[in-house]
């Protein structure tokens, strides 16, 4: 998947979607993953940059498994094409799992960053408005179905004087959030980074209100059933790999730092460098299994129960596996 950059401007560019297909090549292979080749989805956004260092730290061919990869404007759309099996694995906040896992029986096999302060609710500058309740009539871009979208929109707003009905919803990719600010077609947006931070510095955009306070937005790495029953072992070596991106986060966190901004260079973002630190410092890297989760799925499920967005509540024993990361952890 590719997008064509030449010749557009800044404004352009802010608009355009996807991101060019990674190509990973087959490296050692351990007999307990050899040939086993994933369709990795991963979303544009700061959400889906661990991801992409992954793919392109070679800690997957060291461990004997290939990649195609899937790039999406945001994790919803990756949860779309695993239900659909299109997709193997990919990243997404607890609404959007929840969803997938109700619709397609798609399970966790991690929980691999927290992003609450890199989701936002951002108001055009020009407006001096600092309140939820004063975007009362106002139009609020939103990519609806995602997982921020939900929390903002169900839980975040109403508690903050600003309910369904309250705003005219409009509907679009966050790739195509920050042109639509500039060019005030809408007045505000709930949006993730890196584009907020953008927002920010060009004097789109005001932040008027992050996740943080409400939720520390945990985003998991989620497979599909089929390829969790046919390739334990990949997944294991495919942890193992993840083990090794969170050692280079802290241990060398420039290095994966660079490649994250290369990426959105080569797509024609003029990202200022502390433009782009400020965007990386709201993501907390940590792979693993928290031993909070339960609770905090289960006030998401039943939110989502009450929006008639999934059926019943999860079995979280079949829902979060958590023996894979067990056994990437002892054999690390």
């Amino acid at each position: 998947m590719a997008i064509k950059l030449d010749g557009l401007n800044r404004r352009q560019i802010l608009a355009a979607t996807g991101a060019a297909a990674l190509a990973a090549g087959a490296g050692l292979r351990p007999a307990a993953a050899a040939d086993v080749t994933i369709r990795q989805g991963y979303q544009t956004n700061i959400w889906g940059m661990p991801t992409y260092y992954l793919m392109k730290s070679g800690y997957l061919e060291k461990r004997g498994l290939k990649t195609e990869d899937f790039a999406v404007p945001s994790g919803n759309l990756t949860m779309q094409q695993m239900v659909a099996r299109q997709v193997d694995m990919g990243t997404y906040a607890g609404p959007s799992f929840l969803i997938g896992h109700d619709k397609g029986g798609l399970v966790a096999i991690a929980q691999i960053e927290t992003v609450g302060a890199t989701g936002a609710l951002v108001v055009r500058k020009d407006l001096g408005i600092t309140k939820m309740a004063d975007l009362k009539g106002k139009k609020i871009a939103n990519q609806t179905g995602s997982s921020i979208g939900n929390i903002f929109v169900d839980q975040v707003g109403p508690a903050n004087g600003l309910k369904k009905g309250d705003f005219q919803e409009v509907r679009m990719d966050v790739n195509n959030m920050i042109a639509a600010l500039s060019a005030k077609t809408v007045d505000a947006m709930i949006n993730v980074e890196p584009y907020n931070a953008i927002a920010e510095a060009e004097n789109i955009g005001t932040i008027i209100m992050d996740l943080s306070k409400y939720d520390k937005v945990p985003v998991f790495m989620a497979a599909t059933p089929d390829f969790v029953e046919k390739n334990p072992d990949a997944i294991v070596a495919y942890l193992k790999a993840w083990l090794d991106v969170k050692r280079d986060v802290k241990e060398n966190p420039k290095k994966v730092s660079d490649v994250i901004y290369s990426f959105f260079t080569s797509k024609g973002y003029q990202m200022d460098p502390k433009t782009f630190a400020t965007a990386m410092g709201r993501v907390e890297v940590d792979p693993g299994f928290p031993t909070d989760l339960v609770p905090y799925l289960t006030k998401h499920a039943e939110a989502l129960i009450h929006e008639k967005k999934i059926s019943a509540m999860p079995d979280w024993k079949k829902a979060l596996r958590t023996d894979f990361m067990e056994k990437a952890r002892a054999g690390s």
